[in-house]
């Protein structure tokens, strides 16, 4: 059973390969958009699933012991939240002293590089998106161009199962293009919107806090 099961695979394997192989030398390129993407897409949701946190609720029992003057639990719960929410809640409380205008600007830039850092690699994913697509269409304008080539060679006497044969391996690669750009779009407008998500809600905890020393 396993022999055969193992028989089967190499039948597989090899025809993908051999289907691969029709597609032309752009199917590489193709490829290598394929396999960045999924190492970014794997990489990007790793650490934004590690950032599942109710902001809200942290953010309250933030006040909560600032309220009540417990300065260094407070500081001891963002250490171990961690994360962009963590760091900008500790940097907040400890340079509460300051004026509102000065914590304003510490807060803005910190809060842009912790963005920055949220959106690493999704430009990459956006650019694989838009050229693959664009590596498929090549590939198959070069096979139809080397296709209506040897018509020409053959001087216009040709079978046309031949022809269709010629179009159709020259299709491969627009497919296998639009194959890499859906996901990986997908992926990218996935991972922005739960950026943007995370950023306005940091925004406003972070504001809020501001507020609470502004109290003070």
């Amino acid at each position: 059973m396993a022999k055969l099961a193992l028989q089967n695979f190499e039948i597989l394997h090899n025809k993908m390969f051999s289907f691969f192989l029709k597609g032309g030398f752009l199917m590489w390129p193709i490829l290598l958009c394929s396999v960045i993407s999924i190492t970014i897409i794997l990489e990007r949701f790793y650490h934004l699933h590690r950032l599942r946190i109710n902001v809200p609720e942290f953010s309250q029992r933030i006040k909560e012991l600032l309220v009540r003057d417990r300065k260094e639990e407070a500081l001891r719960l963002c250490q171990e939240t961690g994360g962009p929410l963590g760091r900008i809640f500790s940097l907040s409380i400890q340079n509460n002293r300051r004026s509102f205008t000065e914590q304003e600007k510490l807060l803005s830039r910190a809060g842009s590089k912790e963005v920055r850092d949220l959106e690493k690699h999704l430009r990459g994913l956006a650019i694989i998106g838009n050229i693959a697509p664009l590596l498929g269409l090549l590939g198959t304008v070069t096979g139809m161009i080397r296709a209506f080539m040897k018509i020409q060679e053959l001087g216009g006497r040709v079978d046309a199962n031949v022809l269709a044969g010629g179009i159709w391996e020259a299709l491969i690669t627009t497919a296998a293009g639009l194959s890499v750009a859906i996901p990986t779009l997908v992926a990218y407008h996935y991972f922005e919107g739960r950026v943007d998500d995370y950023s306005a809600q940091m925004k406003d905890a972070a504001s809020e806090l501001l507020e609470l020393f502004g109290k003070e």
